[in-house]
C-alpha cells in the first residue's frame, strides 16, 4: 500500500509530511464516523423484533437503567426486552464482530495472504469436533454443566491453532506452511466431525448443527464481560505488532528482516493472540463466518494496509455487519429469528465476489 500512497504524493504534488498528516487524519476521521454509525445503530437494532419497540422506548429503557437518578421513566415491559434480551445480543454480536474482523485482518497482515481469516485456518473445524464430542459422545474437560459445550470448543479451537503454529514451525515459519498446514488439519477435524455426525441420534445432531449455524442469543452478560476481558487484554498486544506487520507487508520477510523485524516472532504471537480471541467468541457464538474475510477488506480497500489504522477500523466495520446481521435475522420471519451465522454468510458469499470483481487491484506489491 505504501506504493500507492506514493504515486498519490507524486500525482498531487504534495510534501510527503503533509500529504502524509492529512491521510492519516482522513483515516482517523473515517474510522470516527463509522464509531458514529455503531453507536447510532445500537437503539435502531434493539427496536427490530417481534414486538416492535420505538427508539425512544428503547433509549429511555437504556438510560433509565445506566442512570437511575437522571429522572428517565422507562416502562416495565421494554425494561424486560431491552435489558434481558435484546441489547445482550446487540452487544454480543458487537463483540464478536469486532473480535473476528481485527482478527481476520491480523491473520492476513501475519500470512500476507488476503484471503485468510480466522475459519479458513482451521480454527472453526476445531471448535466444530470439540462440539460434536461433547454433544455427541459426552466427552469434555469439564464434568457438565452449562459451560460444558462453550470450554469444549474453546480448548479444541486453541488445539488446532497450536498445532497449525507447531507444524508449520516444523516446516518453517512461512506464510505458506501456515496456511497449508491449516487446511490439512481443517480437512481432517471435518472428517472426524462428519463421522460422529453420520453416527448421532437425531436430537444430539440437530443440537451440533444448530450451534455450528452461529448465533449471539445463547451469550449472558457474563459470557460477553468474560468475551470483551480477553480481547482488551490481547488487543494492546497485537496493536504492538503494527509497525511489525507494516514492515512485513512492504515486501515479504527479507524486507522486515532489514528493517529489523524478526518475521517468525511476530507471525506466531500475533496468530496465538488472534486465535484466543477467535476461540472466545466461537465457544459462545458458534461458527459466524465471512465477517473475519470481509470486514478487513473493506477497510483496506477505503483507508489502505497501515495496520494501526487497518485493525480498529476492521473492528468497528465487522461489529457494524454483524449487528446488522443480527437486526435482519431478528425481522425477516418474526416471530422465527434466524441465526446470525446463516445471514452473515447469505450476504457475505455475494459481497465477496463483489468486491473482488469492482476490485481487481493487489493488496501487497
Amino acid at each position: 500500500m505504501a506504493l500507492d500512497e506514493t504515486r498519490l504524493v507524486e500525482k498531487k504534488g504534495l510534501p510527503y509530511s503533509e500529504f502524509y498528516s492529512k491521510f492519516t487524519v482522513r483515516k482517523a476521521l473515517f474510522i470516527f464516523v463509522c464509531f458514529i454509525i455503531l453507536i447510532f445503530l445500537v437503539p435502531v437494532a434493539v427496536s427490530f423484533g417481534s414486538v416492535h419497540l420505538g427508539i425512544n422506548d428503547v433509549s429511555h429503557a437504556i438510560i433509565a437503567r445506566i442512570f437511575p437518578f437522571s429522572g428517565v421513566k422507562s416502562s416495565e415491559l421494554a425494561s424486560i426486552i431491552v435489558w434481558r434480551l435484546r441489547l445482550r445480543w446487540v452487544t454480543m454480536a458487537m463483540v464478536a464482530g469486532a473480535g473476528l474482523a481485527i482478527c481476520g485482518a491480523v491473520m492476513q497482515g501475519a500470512l500476507r495472504n488476503p484471503m485468510v481469516s480466522p475459519f479458513t485456518v482451521g480454527v472453526s473445524s476445531g471448535a466444530t469436533l470439540g462440539v460434536s464430542l461433547a454433544i455427541i459422545l459426552g466427552i469434555s474437560f469439564v464434568g457438565g454443566g452449562r459451560y460444558l459445550i462453550v470450554i469444549n470448543a474453546f480448548i479444541f479451537s486453541m488445539l488446532a491453532s497450536l498445532l497449525i503454529i507447531g507444524f508449520g514451525r516444523l516446516r518453517g515459519t512461512t506464510p505458506e506452511s501456515f496456511i497449508l498446514v491449516g487446511i490439512a488439519l481443517t480437512y481432517s477435524y471435518s472428517a472426524v466431525t462428519s463421522f460422529l455426525q453420520y453416527f448421532a441420534e437425531e436430537g444430539d445432531l440437530m443440537a451440533v448443527v444448530h450451534w455450528i449455524f452461529g448465533s449471539v442469543m445463547r451469550a449472558s452478560w457474563e459470557d460477553i464481560m468474560l468475551v470483551s476481558a480477553i480481547m482488551l487484554i490481547c488487543l494492546p498486544f497485537l496493536m504492538k505488532y503494527c509497525w511489525d506487520l507494516n514492515a512485513m507487508a512492504l515486501g515479504g520477510d527479507e524486507v522486515a528482516i532489514s528493517l529489523g523485524v524478526n518475521p517468525a516472532r511476530v507471525r506466531i504471537m500475533s496468530m496465538i493472540l488472534a486465535a484466543l480471541i477467535t476461540a472466545s467468541i466461537t465457544s459462545f457464538t458458534g461458527i459466524i463466518g465471512f465477517v473475519g474475510l470481509v470486514a478487513p477488506h473493506i477497510a483496506r480497500l477505503v483507508i489502505g494496509g497501515d495496520h494501526r489504522f487497518l485493525l480498529p477500523c476492521s473492528g468497528v466495520i465487522g461489529a457494524i455487519m454483524v449487528v446488522a446481521a443480527n437486526v435482519i435475522g431478528r425481522s425477516i420471519m418474526p416471530p422465527t429469528v434466524l441465526p446470525v451465522g446463516i445471514v452473515m454468510s447469505s450476504i457475505g458469499g455475494p459481497f465477496f465476489l463483489y468486491l473482488l470483481l469492482v476490485k481487481r487491484r493487489r493488496y501487497w506489491e
